[in-house]
């Protein structure tokens, strides 16, 4: 009879995951109120064109229930200074939030005078509302937006920056369907000497049409050549969920200590592409089994 466990490096890593949920979708928000575990870090997505303020009344919500909200903020969907400061002052003040995600924004032009994440974060405006904790983006199969030299660059100026200002910087990687080009990235950065904490993102189980359409929408290449071109690999994937990644990336990463899992690795972040509710049912059913 075939061994159908889910391995224990598996377990390891899918310890302490976070995941991203829409604000503005309540049933959701509802849903990771009555099944996530206390301390699980819910990251709240700012969709583009939607007010940013919608995201308080949720993060209060989460925080009132024992959740870790950390809300998106998009630099290049911010219309000017004075809504960032409201922002930070509602968020830090009214929702209890003491952790945030600053990412560039999927927007081609800024609304405002935003370019870049580390545009916002060189305003001290959240560090000046009590928020130091901020997690940034990593493109383990690069961006196709940013020439390779030029998002290594911002890597390192975002960490530099953060080191000098006290914040406390994690990164949270963009999705990928294969674990090899997660491991390569993590050794990289690894070997420059940049040690922080590193949260590895990952779709959670979905059709391949919807796989798909978020592959091409994220621009990820690599992946989106994945499921188009290996059609054995993509029916595992829609089979097994993210399953084959995580063994890969745990395979791949190398031994884990008793205190942390190998190469900083802080845990799982997952994409809900297939609805929330699929991948919670998903995550339990691995650590069950």
């Amino acid at each position: 009879m075939p061994d159908d466990r889910t391995p224990s490096s598996m377990v390891r890593m899918l310890r302490g995951y976070s995941i991203e949920i829409n604000p503005r979708q309540p049933r959701v928000v509802d849903a990771a109120l009555d099944r996530l575990e206390r301390g699980t870090e819910v990251f709240l997505v700012w969709i583009p064109g939607a007010d940013p303020m919608q995201m308080v009344g949720p993060a209060s919500s989460l925080r009132r229930a024992g959740l870790v909200p950390v809300p998106h903020v998009g630099a290049r969907h911010l219309e000017s200074s004075q809504q960032l400061a409201r922002l930070a002052v509602r968020l830090a003040g009214d929702a209890g939030v003491d952790r945030i995600l600053v990412v560039g924004g999927d927007r081609a032009r800024p609304a405002g005078p935003y370019e870049a994440s580390l545009d916002v974060m060189r305003t001290g405006v959240f560090q000046n509302a009590g928020i130091t904790r901020m997690a940034i983006g990593g493109f383990p199969e690069g961006n196709p937006s940013i020439l390779p030299n030029v998002l290594e660059e911002a890597l390192a100026a975002k960490l530099n920056f953060g080191r000098s200002a006290g914040l406390e910087l994690s990164i949270v990687t963009q999705f990928c369907f294969k674990a090899e080009p997660i491991v390569s990235w993590l050794q990289g950065i690894r070997a420059r000497g940049i040690d922080n904490p590193v949260r590895v993102g990952l779709a959670g189980p979905a059709s391949l049409l919807t796989l798909t359409r978020y592959a091409v929408h994220c621009g990820i290449g690599n992946s989106l050549h994945v499921l188009r071109e290996h059609t054995s690999w993509a029916k595992l994937l829609t089979e097994k969920g993210p399953a084959p990644i995580i063994r890969g990336i745990a395979d791949g990463a190398g031994p884990e200590t008793n205190r942390s899992l190998p190469l900083g690795i802080a845990g799982l972040h997952f994409f809900a592409f297939g609805g929330f509710n699929k991948t919670i049912d998903w995550i339990n059913a691995q650590q069950a089994r």
